[in-house]
């Protein structure tokens, strides 16, 4: 039982900590990004110093070289002036001078193969990092996009929805409207004709627009002498 709930919770612990990895994985990203362009910057640096000691070394190997030309050409003359004293104390320089050659030459090797390999690592590591870079700021564009994707519909869409059945209403108050003014319109210029054709026709002008009793009881008169 114990071995048991000791698993449950290594195994909500490790829930745990994957949820809160994931939820801020970003920020987890942006650390781990700059922590390796710092570890970058540092084995510039490296380089650097491995470059600047070869440089050094070849400083050295040139001085030797120019020692060594130096010295064969006294311990020649030297020898040609019975100076064998002279020439061996110049053949013993000579002998330092080409294992300090030697020794100079096998650092050069050493470092230029160093930095080689370190200018390789180094290339690599700057083409990781920029491709790492780059997915970085897609994945921020889009967590920024998902997130607006979340609020719209709760805000922006339900105003839009809104805003539309607003402008639905008002354009059908003012179609209304102007309906009614347009009936109003045909209303008065029927009223003020028909008005004006009811003071004509009481005044005489033109035909009465109503039967008189006196013509409708001559109408019915006509009617019957036409029936007898």
């Amino acid at each position: 039982m114990f071995k048991m709930m000791t698993t449950l919770i290594r195994g909500r612990s490790h829930d745990m900590a994957e949820a809160i990895t994931d939820a801020n994985a970003l920020p987890i990203l942006q650390q781990q990004l700059r922590d390796a362009a710092n570890g970058l910057a540092q084995s510039k640096r490296a380089v650097a110093v491995v470059m600047a000691h070869a440089k050094r070394e070849k400083q050295s190997a040139t001085n030797v070289e120019r020692q060594l030309a130096d010295l064969e050409d006294r311990a020649l003359d030297a020898l040609q002036k019975d100076r064998e004293d002279l020439a061996m104390e110049a053949a013993s320089a000579i002998a330092e001078l080409e294992a300090e050659r030697g020794a100079c030459e096998t650092a050069i090797a050493q470092y230029e193969g160093e930095i080689s390999k370190l200018r390789e690592q180094v290339t690599l590591a700057e083409r990781r990092l920029r491709a790492l870079q780059r997915g970085k700021q897609i994945a921020d564009a889009a967590q920024r996009t998902q997130k607006l994707r979340g609020t719209m519909p709760d805000g922006v869409l339900t105003s839009l929805r809104e805003a539309e059945n607003t402008l639905e209403r008002l354009q059908a108050r003012q179609f209304h409207s102007e309906e009614v003014e347009t009936a109003l319109a045909d209303l008065n210029a029927s009223s003020s004709a028909e008005a004006a054709s009811a003071r004509l026709a009481a005044a005489g002008c033109g035909a009465p627009l109503r039967s008189e009793a006196a013509d409708v009881l001559a109408r019915l008169r006509s009617k019957t002498t036409a029936s007898a």
